[in-house]
């Protein structure tokens, strides 16, 4: 059954964010640091590279996986650590709770909580968040149970796993030369951006380094939002 067909009252939708942070790139083997740094011409391209292990899911870890519904703007935050005194934090705000657990942890309650959606949303998740849940679910012996990438078009997609990624919907499947960040998408929709309190996705790693696992949170909340609004512009104004 192709998007086309879904009715509006039967799109049950979820918006899907995740942050990641990279290992410790002296922990790798001596031939996975060649690999890496065959490129790299002088010390501060070594250093570029090393500070890049959290873009890939062979050398880098989930920290948070955010979901928000559009419709009821309630979600959960999925946050890798098992402090006990964090335990209490179990809340961004009214409607924003925090679950806590080790990375297979969130990803197993991740995959349970899709299961009864089929609508989902993100910002550049076919090229970055999907295939990292998935793969970093495969390393860690964890089923995912929706194909979130079952087709990059959406009237071939599977009925009960349409996935809309909004980098794909707004440079039309990549008819722009630039695909242009979140930041400079929500700017020019005049959305608010993530990126207006100070923190970005390079700055994940120092806080989790850190312990400021709420300020992670807090974030990856910031990218729902956003991604929400930027979805709304586009549904109203460019999905035909």
């Amino acid at each position: 059954m192709s998007n086309q067909r879904v009715k509006e009252n039967q799109k049950k939708k979820l918006v899907i964010d995740i942050e990641t942070i990279g290992i410790n790139f002296e922990s790798l083997d001596e031939k996975s640091q060649e690999y890496f740094l065959k490129y790299a011409e002088n010390k501060e391209e070594e250093k570029e590279t090393k500070e890049k292990m959290g873009l890939y899911p062979l050398t880098g870890e989930i920290v948070a996986i955010g979901i928000l519904n559009p419709d009821t703007d309630k979600g959960i935050i999925y946050l890798k650590n098992s402090k006990s005194d964090l335990q209490k934090n179990n809340k961004i705000e009214k409607e924003i709770k925090i679950e806590f657990g080790s990375e297979k942890k969130i990803l197993e309650n991740f995959w349970k909580t899709i299961e009864s959606y089929n609508y989902f949303i993100s910002f550049n998740g076919r090229g970055f968040d999907i295939p990292f849940l998935m793969i970093r679910s495969a390393i860690l012996g964890v089923k995912p149970t929706k194909n979130l990438l079952s087709n990059r078009y959406l009237n071939s997609q599977n009925y009960d796993a349409i996935h809309i990624d909004l980098l794909d919907q707004l440079t039309f499947y990549g008819a722009f030369r630039k695909k242009f960040s979140l930041h400079l998408w929500c700017k020019a929709f005049g959305i608010k951006s993530p990126k207006e309190e100070g923190i970005a996705g390079d700055d994940v790693s120092l806080l989790y380094k850190e312990g400021k696992i709420l300020e992670i949170a807090e974030y990856n909340a910031r990218d729902l939002k956003a991604t929400k609004e930027l979805y709304e512009k586009w549904n109203n104004y460019l999905n035909f």
